[in-house]
């Protein structure tokens, strides 16, 4: 693979077959996905951060399905639906970050430091907002919606909030908690933090 970029149109032209996925692909080649980073100043704070990040999520996604469920995997959990999930969970972090500088004092020198802003043009959500988006070019399945809806688990604000649907959520949709595992272990394990 000559870039994470080539890597995950190669896992989503292969695995991803759903009608309105062609739409969805130009989408993404249009918008900043490929360049943008996973977060402000965690995980993957760097250019094309978000696509590694889905990449490993992925990758982790498909590792936990395969361990849990043996040689029949598919039986239980088609590859479209792992694809879709650990590739497109944080579609809402598409246009959502800016590349900006601030001051920072280094050694008694202020030095100029790139950082992320964030800038919110659809005030949607988390999980819940890629649902949106993705749902805007194909139809996903339920257990594939609620997977990406509530990937944040107990960070998801609404969570925070004392909603306990995510409980709910993982109890009636083992997805849900494989995706919200492997996007932890993308995050704390596969990746680097900082910008």
């Amino acid at each position: 693979m000559s870039s994470k970029k080539d890597e995950f149109l190669q896992l989503f032209d292969t695995y991803i077959k759903r009608d309105g996925a062609t739409e969805l692909r130009k989408f993404l080649l249009k918008s900043d996905f490929f360049t943008a980073p996973a977060s402000s100043r965690y995980h993957c704070a760097c250019e094309g951060g978000l696509c590694e990040h889905s990449v490993n999520t992925y990758y982790r996604l498909l590792k936990n399905i395969q361990s849990e469920y043996g040689d029949n995997w598919e039986d239980v959990v088609p590859h479209e639906s792992v694809a879709i999930c650990g590739l497109l969970h944080d579609l809402c972090k598409i246009d959502f970050y800016k590349l900006d500088y601030r001051n920072v004092k280094e050694n008694g020198e202020w030095v100029k430091k790139p950082w992320y802003t964030r800038e919110e043009t659809l005030p949607f959500g988390h999980g819940e907002k890629s649902v949106y988006i993705i749902n805007g070019f194909m139809r996903l399945k339920r257990d594939e919606a609620m997977a990406i809806n509530w990937h944040m688990g107990g960070f998801d604000m609404r969570a925070r909030g004392g909603d306990g649907s995510v409980s709910e959520a993982y109890a009636i949709f083992p997805l849900a908690v494989f995706m919200h595992v492997s996007d932890l272990e993308a995050t704390y394990i596969d990746e680097k933090r900082g910008i």
